[in-house]
């Protein structure tokens, strides 16, 4: 099994490097065409390591070589394949197998074709690093390299202003964030000797209940930058200005789900501090609610989705918070399907309407977009956790789970949040497909995408309807790593009222969206209208103002700091000392020229002062030896 963890791991690296030889050549459709197939084969491989495990096969775990050995400091490249890293895996080069093969149309007119494949499969490469390192330096490794490569898809149109922001924005976030985690590996190998994970969990039982806080805290405020957890949570946003297919890997599907991988991977250690979970469920749920809320009132498709990616996470950690790790996994895993396809269809949707971000200016387009529009369609009914699609298996897990151990506040404020995310997934479609054909009004002529690009999302939109029927066989795999944590309910009337209502509710919700917005009464709005000036509207559709507060409270006192250092420390101290030492040794050498006249007379005289001058003090320094005693006692005299 050995050979396909290395074909698993190695085959986006190979991509990458295949694709960056043509970045300085024009478009190349074969250069997509290789990346796609070198990511198919990872993909394979995964499935073929994924039926070894659930076929009851070991754990395959390789050292490639030695990376650092100092002390007894010992890191090696080791990679794991179990079945957390597995299923990772498959998430992974799955989605991205799809989205290289849809960029290969989504991208067709952009010159810089070859050059996004290259980033594309880098990043690719480096989450499955993190994912299959047997080690936190490994996978902290991988954790630096996604959020490079992510700076890269984010600003990959770096002429446009905006984007080359967003992408400083995510990266400068990230980093802030993953100093954090950089702090919690330090600490991890301070207290246990090893950033091995079955060594370093191996000893945590044994530390003091504080450190492992502070390990757990610092750990997850790496989670919480990766993951976009508030308060590092405005990045993913604006992160939509890279392009659509980036979005629907990146932040959809992978890169924004480490931060939950992190903390499934550390169930050791977050089930010895239940505190810090349950902090961790309780940021999750706010989290959910918050996002969802933003979404409720945007006027952008790719950021409406965004914040429902954010919403998701927060489903999530709720239930790594809450101690049912395999339950988190599961809702990322089905997530990655139905979100991914959610993104992908957006992308349909910009193409056909000239890169029109605004489902106000849309409507209708379910005629011209058929397929489209059944794929997104079904990808919201997922996602608002509609039985029987895959959607409702995670979420009704995560909403049992903190039901059934007894923490109603997060069961209400996740509950709540359900219906908030029925309402605004059936708004955007409503919006975009129902209703009065609005684009008419801006000269637009919608088109179907290509059809290869609709079949290659076919796969997602079949596992957002049938991935929740793995939820039996994926308990039964993953549970051999992760703690085997079945909630069941005692009264089957009180979980059968549970899961009804919710059902009802989230329905409710979609009706009333339809009943808003899929009518052909809807207008484009102008800002005038009650609800647009309204206070809770415009706190909304601002954020909360926290991007504002970010902007006047942090980064612009920061930029003035940064500017008095600059002008008063660096110009007039740094560089001022620097220009006067260079300044003193070139005139010292205007001054000396003459030495190098090549007249003899002149050098000869040179000679005489340089030899009367070497002699005195050959002289002193020779009385200075002969009475340095007598010297000393002077001195002493003097009181030096």
């Amino acid at each position: 099994m050995e050979k396909y963890l290395y074909i698993a791991l190695f085959a986006p690296l190979v991509s990458s490097l295949f694709s960056a030889l043509f970045t300085a050549t024009p478009k190349k459709q074969f250069v997509g065409i290789v990346a796609s197939l070198l990511i198919f084969a990872a993909f394979v491989s995964s499935s073929i390591l994924l039926t070894h495990i659930i076929g009851g096969g070991e754990v395959v775990h390789v050292e490639l070589m030695t990376w650092m050995a100092t002390g007894d400091l010992y890191i090696p490249f080791g990679f794991v394949v179990d079945q957390v890293s597995v299923t990772m895996m498959m998430v992974v080069t799955l989605v991205s197998t799809i989205v290289h093969v849809y960029s290969i149309g989504y991208m067709d007119h952009d010159k810089g074709f070859n050059r996004f494949f290259a980033w594309l499969s880098a990043f690719v490469f480096s989450m499955m690093v993190l994912v299959m390192s047997d080690n936190f330096a490994g996978l902290f490794i991988g954790w630096e390299g996604v959020g490079l490569c992510s700076w890269g898809l984010i600003g990959f149109w770096f002429h446009k202003e905006i984007a080359t922001w967003a992408a400083n924005e995510a990266f400068i976030m990230n980093r802030i964030a993953d100093l954090g985690m950089l702090i919690g590996l330090f600490l991890v190998y301070w207290n246990t000797g090893t950033l091995q994970y079955e060594g370093a969990f191996a000893a945590m039982p044994s530390l003091d209940p504080a450190t492992l806080t502070w390990i757990g805290i610092f750990l997850f405020i790496g989670a919480m930058g990766k993951s976009a957890q508030f308060p590092l949570h405005t990045w993913l946003a604006d992160a939509m200005e890279g392009p659509t297919p980036v979005s629907a890997l990146i932040h959809a599907a992978t890169m924004v789900t480490a931060g939950v991988y992190l903390v499934v991977r550390s169930n050791e250690l977050y089930d010895l501090i239940p505190h810090v979970g349950l902090f961790i469920a309780s940021l999750g749920a706010f989290v959910a609610m918050f996002a969802a809320s933003m979404a409720l009132v945007n006027r952008d498709m790719k950021r409406i989705i965004a914040y429902s990616t954010l919403s998701q996470l927060g489903y999530m950690f709720v239930a790594a918070g809450l101690g049912a790790y395999w339950v988190a996994l599961f809702h990322l895993m089905a997530h990655a399907f139905f979100k991914a396809l959610l993104f992908l269809g957006a992308g349909n949707v910009m193409h056909a309407m000239h890169d029109e971000l605004d489902p106000f200016k849309m409507g209708g387009l379910k005629k011209t977009m058929k397929w489209t529009f059944i794929m997104m369609t079904l990808a919201s009914v997922a996602l608002a956790g509609i039985y029987p699609l895959a959607g409702f298996f995670s979420k009704d897990l995560i909403l049992e789970v903190a039901f059934v151990e007894h923490h109603y506040i997060i069961y209400s404020v996740l509950l709540i949040t359900a219906g908030l995310t029925a309402f605004y997934s059936f708004r955007l479609i409503a919006l975009i497909f129902h209703g009065e054909e609005r684009y008419k009004l801006f000269g637009i002529h919608p088109h179907e995408a290509y059809k290869f690009m609709l079949v290659a999302m076919s796969p997602l939109l079949l596992l957002a309807i049938i991935a929740g029927s793995f939820k039996i066989s994926y308990f039964e795999m993953v549970t051999n790593v992760l703690p085997e944590l079945e909630y069941h309910i005692h009264h089957p009337v009180t979980f059968w009222i549970m899961v009804i209502g919710t059902q009802l509710f989230v329905i409710a919700a979609i009706a009333f969206a339809y009943k808003k917005y899929a009518n052909s009464s809807v207008k484009v709005p102008d800002g005038t209208s009650k609800m647009e000036n309204s206070i809770a509207y415009k706190i909304l559709k601002n954020q909360y103002y926290i991007p504002y507060a970010y902007e006047e409270y942090l980064v612009k006192p920061y930029r003035e700091i940064s500017d008095v250092f600059w002008k008063q420390v660096d110009l007039k101290i740094v560089d001022a000392t620097v220009d006067g030492i260079a300044g003193i040794i070139y005139s010292t050498g205007e001054k000396t020229r003459d030495m190098q006249s090549g007249n003899l007379s002149t050098m000869l005289k040179w000679m005489v002062a340089g030899t009367v001058g070497l002699l005195s003090l050959a002289v002193v320094f020779g009385l200075a030896v002969r009475y340095f005693d007598e010297i000393l006692a002077v001195l002493s005299g003097l009181g030096v």
